[in-house]
């Protein structure tokens, strides 16, 4: 699909950098105060860093992982919590 995720990294406690399978590329702010219950672990910055992929989403150890649909519709809407588009992770400052 589109929205499937081919490169991720964690950006300070609360954002991920993504690249989707379409090209798009940009950061996607978490709101922290969603880390409860299952996601809880995500709050820890050290395991938020862990983030991997698996089949198009990020994933963290323990069978945690986001939604890649939800985190594309994020992104194309700034005001629900993105920033603006960079073609590298190492453009993150």
């Amino acid at each position: 699909m589109y929205w499937d995720i081919l490169e991720v990294k964690a950006v300070s406690n609360d954002g991920l950098w993504l690249r989707f399978a379409d090209g798009v590329t940009g950061i996607v702010r978490l709101n922290l105060s969603d880390f409860t219950g299952a996601l809880a672990p995500l709050s820890d910055p050290k395991f938020f860093a862990e983030v991997g992929l698996e089949h198009g989403a990020p994933t963290w150890p323990g069978e945690i992982d986001l939604a890649p649909d939800a985190l594309y519709r994020k992104l194309q809407n700034p005001v629900a919590g993105s920033e603006p588009i960079y073609s590298h992770p190492e453009q993150i400052s």
